[in-house]
């Protein structure tokens, strides 16, 4: 589902955020213009060269990385085209809400960057030095806390964003390819020598904008993409010619990528011995309990203790499915797949109990991606109110919904079979 509506009551958001831009807990008050944000080059030298690589083969790196959570709707947020954290009503990051979601149990964070009119124009595409700054700035925050790290370029693939450019069936192939190419060159060099627990995604949720099948011609662009990707980041050399890679197919949809059209591209020049090319999904089934924000058509309940306003389809039966074929076509083949979106809208201002639905689903998919080699990373857009996917506060960097947190830490720490609680209605 394309990442617009996931932005769900960003205008009310910022509304309701505006008269708290301040900082988490003990930090000092700053400005919220991201191009202010000044990176020590030097202090960034002495970490990397502190770091030491750290070999993890695939059953090592999907261990490692567990349970994952989306730094959603901030680095990638933009006004008119021009990337701002704040642009979509979320407070300025600060390192203490990576140490909550650290503290809450997660092991992973994806980072999702929009770059958009932050890159100059061709041939160098030269993209912005205080934006990348920044990037990085939250990155460290990051990694500083031994937090696993999914960074990609996520708005700049939509049709139906002001300045996107990584347009699949568009006529400019060639243009947008070498853009493409230098993009991901600049951001490949600059972090180079970070260790593992970075992990860099090539796009995210990149399609024609139409549903249904998907266009031939531009999922063969897709695939090129992903394959320009990897080349670029293994040529910058030191720690990417053995970095773990991250790339999807066709909107990151499960069956269009475990289908014939996808192709995993060849990674020749990596140094590593066995694969390092992961697999990219997203996973909101069922549409109408998820991501639906039409109160008139969506539903409130799911699973097998579900006794009214549920679907006829995506069911528990439906996960299973779905998780068996990511591990039949990819982990078992020795490609880690990480679902790097997953989770359900806010819907208690319609049903009291909805919360116990939501942390019932949101355990069920995370115990079955488990059990199938995946790696779950909860979609989080920093909106706790209604139709939102909030799990934590980022002004206070204080949990909002403990009892979902709780559901899913249970579900990635439990060894073996379980029985998940009923929800409680």
């Amino acid at each position: 589902m394309i990442s617009i509506l996931k932005k769900t009551a960003a205008s009310l958001l910022a509304v309701m955020m505006a008269v708290s831009m301040t900082a988490c807990s003990n930090s000092d008050s700053e400005s919220t213009d991201v191009t202010t944000a000044d990176t020590s080059a030097a202090e960034t030298e002495a970490k990397v060269e502190e770091s030491n690589w750290d070999e993890l083969d695939q059953t090592a790196i999907t261990a490692a990385m567990g349970m994952g959570w989306n730094l959603g709707n901030q680095l990638e947020a933009n006004s008119n085209g021009v990337p701002s954290e704040t642009a979509w009503g979320n407070p300025v990051i600060k390192e203490e809400l990576l140490k909550a979601v650290k503290d809450a149990g997660f092991s992973t964070v994806r980072i999702p960057v929009s770059y958009l009119s932050m890159i100059g124009e061709g041939p160098d595409y030269k993209i912005d030095e205080a934006w990348l700054n920044r990037v990085q700035e939250v990155v460290d925050y990051a990694i500083n806390n031994d937090l696993y790290v999914v960074m990609n370029i996520h708005g700049d693939g939509y049709y139906s964003v002001n300045g996107g450019w990584i347009l699949c069936v568009d006529e400019n192939q060639d243009e947008i390819k070498a853009k493409f190419k230098a993009v991901w060159t600049q951001i490949a060099d600059r972090f180079k020598d970070y260790d593992e627990h970075l992990v860099f995604e090539s796009m995210n949720e990149v399609f024609d904008g139409t549903y249904g099948n998907p266009n031939p011609t531009g999922y063969e662009n897709i695939n090129a993409y992903n394959q320009i990707f990897v080349d670029a980041v293994r040529e910058t050399g030191s720690n990417n010619t053995k970095r773990w890679l991250l790339v999807p197919g066709w909107n990151t949809n499960i069956q269009h990528t475990t289908g014939a059209s996808f192709v995993i591209p060849q990674d020749t020049k990596c140094e590593s011995d066995d694969k390092r090319i992961m697999i990219s999904v997203h996973y909101y089934d069922p549409y109408n309990f998820t991501l639906d924000e039409n109160m008139s058509s969506a539903t409130t309940q799911w699973g097998q203790y579900a006794t009214e306003n549920f679907d006829n389809w995506g069911q528990q039966d439906y996960v299973d499915s779905q998780m068996k074929k990511l591990s039949d076509t990819f982990t078992s083949q020795g490609y880690p797949v990480i679902i790097g979106e997953m989770g359900v809208q806010n819907k208690s201002h319609v049903y009291d109990k909805h919360n116990e639905f939501r942390r019932y689903w949101n355990e069920y998919v995370v115990k079955a991606a488990k059990a199938n080699g995946c790696i779950p990373v909860y979609w989080d857009n920093g909106w706790n109110g209604e139709k939102g996917f909030g799990l934590f506060d980022r002004v206070n960097c204080e949990v909002t919904q403990p009892e979902i947190i709780e559901g899913i830490m249970r579900a990635i720490t439990s060894e073996g079979d379980y029985e998940i609680p009923a929800p409680v209605v």
